[in-house]
């Protein structure tokens, strides 16, 4: 028997993944710390959140469809380690939602592993040596 207060989570798929990138974004581009950024960064949000989309399919479902560079654009923003705080809270939250258990956590950690190497990278730029932070070695 189907209980109508469970939450039904999706399994990985191109649908869902456009679901928790376009989740993600909404809320994101509300927040107080992170949105800002966002919302000066990007111009065309739905070529971005296709972008996004393509770049997260590639990465979960070895899609290919992603052909960016995504750590140049991040190079050229002044991030500084609350703003991948703030955008790993935000995430986690929404593949928490969108996902079950198992599914949510190895987006989650997919995510965190990306947060290290785009901080170790700008740290990098600025003469600064920077050991992972979210993920565990």
């Amino acid at each position: 028997m189907h209980n109508p207060q469970a939450i039904d989570h999706f399994e990985i798929d191109d649908q869902s993944i456009a679901l928790l990138v376009r989740t993600f974004y909404g809320r994101a581009r509300q927040d107080e710390l992170i949105g800002p950024i966002f919302n000066r960064t990007v111009r065309d949000w739905e070529h971005h959140i296709g972008k996004i989309t393509d770049f997260w399919s590639s990465v979960m479902l070895r899609t290919s469809r992603y052909d960016g560079r995504p750590m140049r654009p991040h190079l050229m923003m002044s991030l500084e380690g609350e703003h991948f705080d703030r955008w790993l809270l935000i995430f986690a939250d929404t593949a928490r939602e969108l996902y079950s258990t198992e599914v949510a956590n190895a987006f989650i950690s997919m995510s965190r592993r990306i947060a290290d190497s785009f901080e170790m990278a700008i740290g990098t730029q600025r003469g600064e040596v920077r050991m992972p932070r979210h993920s565990k070695p």
